[in-house]
């Protein structure tokens, strides 16, 4: 997490000193007045402050302002946009009394954050999201720690809130990570199927899957958590139009009813790795590649038959197959290898 620590005061700054020195990559921005109070590895600014704070905006997961909450509350109003994209935002007051969690506390990490900036200081953490002042969990931080994906963010809040009152919360969790992060807390029902859940008396439900769901199964009240438990195995002919390899990976994972929202990675062979039309697809979904060579793709065992044109192209008796598996780390195909004009596809579901 890369951290800006902005202070405007000669206290502010000897505090940000004590900051910088506990994060292994943050920055203090100080005004050029006080470089002598913030050491040498300060930053110095001579321009306004809502100017700094709009161009450092895109550059750092998370801000520590040494300054008072309403100051901040100004500046960073007109860059917010969205609890899934904002930055951590902690406040400080130049005498390290409090480290207030400001602003994206659960998903940008400023829970945490005003933690930590408490231990360096011994400041006090002022935390004021409604499960943890009640030391509930709640659903995004679930999210967060299992690296899942969240179909519909504002959903959080309202099972969020049917976690708070009490209110009964049907669970359908293939998974099994759900019990233990909740550990007994909260009204939580677990059902084996969507069905039986979304027939029991519970108020509010929560999907662990990476299935599309069918239209009678949507509700207001239902929130679905995406594992990225699938791997796309692509293999394709030079040249490769982006939009070719994007219509063949989201048909088939429509056809087959799983979302892309669960997809962990592409994997492809090595000889892939400047193939533009797949790094543009890539780059689109923001999915990482794992590229394979073709010695570790020849011994996988796979279901198709080996094929003549990668055999002659880059050594290797197949792509698709062999690299999804690979990367699925011993998982299982759910998709065997397919063709679809330029582009072979194959699926794996990790355990």
């Amino acid at each position: 997490m890369k951290i800006a620590i902005i202070a405007i005061t000669r206290n502010g700054a000897q505090l940000g000193v004590k900051l910088k020195e506990g994060f292994a990559d943050a920055d203090l921005l100080v005004p050029q007045k006080y470089s002598g109070a913030a050491g040498k590895g300060a930053v110095t600014f001579t321009q306004e402050l809502k100017d700094l704070v709009r161009q450092s905006w895109p550059a750092y997961d998370g801000f520590v302002f040494i300054m008072a909450a309403g100051i901040v509350v100004r500046m960073i109003a007109p860059h917010l946009e969205g609890k899934e994209t904002d930055p951590a935002v902690v406040v400080m007051d130049d005498t390290g009394k409090f480290a207030i969690s400001l602003l994206s506390g659960h998903l940008g990490g400023a829970n945490d954050l005003a933690c930590r900036c408490a231990f360096l200081t011994g400041a006090r953490e002022v935390i004021t999201t409604a499960t943890d002042a009640n030391c509930l969990p709640s659903f995004d931080m679930l999210a967060k720690e299992e690296g899942w994906g969240i179909d519909d963010l504002s959903r959080v809040k309202t099972l969020n809130v049917l976690l708070l009152d009490g209110g009964e919360i049907a669970v359908v969790d293939p998974t099994g990570h759900v019990r233990p992060y909740f550990h007994g807390r909260g009204k939580l029902a677990f059902y084996d199927t969507f069905v039986e859940a979304l027939q029991s008396p519970a108020r509010g439900y929560l999907f662990v899957t990476n299935r599309h769901l069918p239209v009678q199964a949507q509700s207001e009240r239902l929130l679905v958590l995406r594992p990225r438990n699938l791997v796309l195995g692509i293999g394709c002919n030079s040249g490769t139009d982006a939009s070719e390899i994007e219509d063949a990976a989201c048909a088939n994972l429509k056809r087959l009813f799983l979302s892309i929202k669960s997809v962990r990675c592409i994997a492809t062979a090595a000889a892939k790795r400047e193939e533009t039309g797949l790094l543009a697809f890539a780059e689109k979904y923001a999915l990482p590649i794992k590229f394979f060579e073709s010695e570790a793709l020849n011994g996988v065992s796979v279901p198709s038959p080996p094929s003549a044109h990668a055999l002659e192209a880059i050594g290797a008796a197949g792509v698709a197959e062999p690299a999804a598996l690979l990367a699925s780390e011993g998982g299982r195909l759910l998709l065997k290898k397919i063709k679809s004009g330029n582009v072979t596809l194959a699926i794996a579901e990790t355990d």
